[in-house]
């Protein structure tokens, strides 16, 4: 029955217009890595083990690392500083080597940020933006950094893959994003329009910013939430 309603609810945004900008403006080999709830298309032609996967958002789920990791023999550099995420990842012993995990969050300046804690206690995502699923009262502060930042930290000078779910944090963060003086090949972003009244007026200007940045979305979920962009230069000689 759910995936009736799934399908149901997806002709509907079709039939109505709601995602038209989140049509794909190139065809390019595309894979979906990790499960249901915590997977991204990816195009795998243009990884190898020398790859750099960024990560930010892992709550409980490295579904997604793990089929990079698995695929490819690459390193993946994950990041979220949720609480729940922290613990499970420390009580988590069956890590690969080649996964890494900073208990820090990505956002458009370095620094302490409150963090706010979802509504309800068995969730597990929060969010530095205040949104519906979190609460006003309940917050802490932690550790967040840009992407210039952490590159500087991690000594990149190329990376990979930018995965993002991070709660509606993502439309705050792309300016500083897109200027970060290193190559980001594809940049997979989990959208949370539903969160926000204005919905998708929020991620028509990402995607304007992406696109004037050289970005072409290749891949889109079937629930239209996570949504995959490559850098159109890196398909030159596909």
């Amino acid at each position: 029955m759910s995936t009736i309603k799934t399908k149901i609810k997806r002709l509907i945004k079709i039939l109505t217009g709601q995602v038209a900008h989140l049509s794909k403006t190139v065809e390019v080999k595309k894979k979906w890595y990790g499960n249901a709830y915590g997977g991204f298309y990816l195009c795998p032609n243009f990884l190898n083990e020398n790859s750099v996967v960024y990560s930010f958002g892992i709550g409980e789920d490295i579904s997604f690392d793990l089929a990079v990791i698995e695929n490819h023999k690459c390193h993946v550099y994950g990041f979220d500083p949720t609480p729940k995420s922290i613990e499970w990842i420390r009580n988590n012993q069956f890590l690969p080597k080649n996964f890494s995990f900073f208990e820090y969050g990505i956002a458009d300046k370095s620094g302490i940020k409150e963090f706010y804690l979802p509504k309800n206690s068995e969730y597990i995502s929060g969010s530095y933006i205040k949104q519906e699923n979190v609460s006003d009262e309940q917050k802490i502060p932690v550790e967040m950094k840009s992407m210039s930042d952490i590159v500087a930290i991690l000594g990149h000078k190329q990376i990979d893959i930018v995965k993002m779910d991070i709660e509606g944090a993502e439309y705050g963060i792309i300016d500083s994003l897109l200027a970060c003086p290193v190559t980001i090949n594809q940049i997979l972003i989990e959208f949370h329009d539903r969160f926000f009244a204005d919905k998708e007026k929020k991620s028509i200007n990402v995607i304007i910013k992406l696109r004037d940045h050289g970005y072409e979305i290749f891949g889109v979920s079937d629930s239209f939430e996570e949504v995959s962009f490559i850098k159109k230069a890196l398909l030159k000689n596909y």
